[in-house]
This record gives C-alpha cells, structure tokens and sequence, in this order.
C-alpha cells in the first residue's frame, strides 16, 4: 500500500522509524532547515502558517504529493494500538495497522473528544472569537449549501474528532482539501485578525477541526476511531482550569 502519514513539526523531535511516515517541516518559509521535508516548496501557504497551523501541511501535500493513501500526526500525537505498554512509542500505529483497517474503512480518526456539559458550538464560543463561527456559517450557506444542515448537526453535539488528525485515501483527502480550503479561504477574506492575540491567530486551524467533523458528517463514510498516544506528559489540571476560567468569564 502506497502510504504517506504526515508528521507536521515546527522543531527537532524524535521521528518514528516505519517508512510510512513523512516528517514534515509546517511553516518552514523563512525558519531554519530542521532535516525535514518542508511545506515551502511548490504550491504552498506556508507563510501561512501562524494563521493555518498545520493546514499549510495538508496544503501541501494536496498540491504536491502523489500517494494512495495519505495521513495526519503531529510530532507529539499519534494513532495508537491499543495495547498497553511501559514506552508510549511502541503504541504508535505502523504501515502494517493502518492497513488492516484500510481494508474495512474509508477513514481512520482519532477517538472524540466529549465535552460533556457543552455544544461544540458553546466550547468554541467560550474558547475562541464567537464571530468567526458566524461567519464560517455564512460561508457555508452561500458556497455549500448542501452542507448548512451538516454544520448544525455538527454545532449542536457534544463530541467532535479534534486535532485535525485522518488516515484515507489521497482522492477523497483531495476532495476534502478543495471544500476546507475554498471555504477557510473566504473567511479569511472577511475575518479582521490584526487585534487578535498569537493564539486566537490560529483561526483557521481551530475552525478546520470543527469543518472536518461537518464535512464527515455530510459525507457518511465508514470511520474507525482509534486511541491516540501523546508523547509527553499533559498537565491535566492546568487544562481543566483553562477551560473553567474561559466559561466563567464568557
């Protein structure tokens, strides 16, 4: 199987061996050379990047990379097996994983974040620019109609595919990337982000996870959830506190 799974960096970092995996400099316009494949070569966005995050990746490898199939990790987070075991990198799926369930599903996605007492919709609003969902809806309405009902269905659970991560086939990836990036590159058009911090300036990354979800959503393909494994320790308590400080002062 003709396999390439993105693994989008910013810096130097432990790569995993198996030759399924693409280690990909995202933001490389104007940054040191990591060793990696950079995303500034052909067709690109990725002066982009401060903006579009890992997007200027997926960019990328739609306009430049030809395989079968294609995926996304990041350096710190990949699709895992599930057995437990002491070295969290012995859990991270190889060629040989992705294949078995290729065979039985379109597309394999990380597990779904539950966010219990919020819509996907309230969490954004509490997290980010309430605005800039608006006008993603807008945008939807006017260019992808067919998609509206899709948004809201999406908008009004409580769960949703994070991180922007996938394994499928190059074809229906192309597909996808031509429906995000139309629609993200008119919000940009529309959005004012010269006020807004380094962090909310990551618009288009944040809204692409929640547009992933409404695309799968419309589309109705077969997908396998699997666990992720991150890399280094998370300080749950820090995220959690976050998260009730954003809800409080919303």
């Amino acid at each position: 199987m003709d396999l390439k799974v993105l693994v989008a960096t910013h810096k130097k970092y432990w790569m995993p061996e198996d030759a399924c995996y693409l280690p990909l400099h995202v933001g490389r316009e104007g940054k040191n050379d990591l060793g990696y494949v950079g995303d500034n070569t052909g067709d690109n966005i990725s002066n982009k990047n401060a903006n579009y995050c890992e997007l200027t990746g997926l960019y990328w490898a739609w306009k430049n990379l030809n395989c079968e199939y294609i995926g996304l990790c990041h350096y710190r987070r990949y699709f895992a097996k599930k057995e437990k075991v002491r070295d969290k990198k012995e859990r991270i799926m190889g060629a040989h994983d992705y294949e078995s369930l290729l065979e039985k599903y379109d597309v394999i996605l990380p597990t779904k974040r539950n966010y219990y007492i919020e819509t996907v919709r309230s969490q954004y609003e509490h997290a980010h620019v309430k605005s800039d969902l608006d006008t993603v809806k807008q945008v939807i309405d006017e260019l992808y109609p067919d998609y509206s009902n899709a948004f809201e269905v999406v908008m009004n659970r409580r769960r949703l595919h994070i991180l922007n991560m996938f394994v499928m086939k190059k074809s229906l990836f192309d597909e996808y990337c031509k429906w995000l990036f139309t629609i993200l590159f008119e919000v940009e058009k529309r959005v004012d982000i010269s006020s807004y911090s380094v962090y909310e300036a990551r618009i288009f990354g944040f809204l692409s996870e929640r547009l992933f979800n409404v695309w799968l959503e419309k589309q109705q393909l077969n997908c396998k959830e699997v666990p992720v494994v991150f890399l280094e320790k998370q300080n749950w308590a820090k995220k959690i506190t976050k998260f009730l400080i954003r809800k409080i002062s919303n």
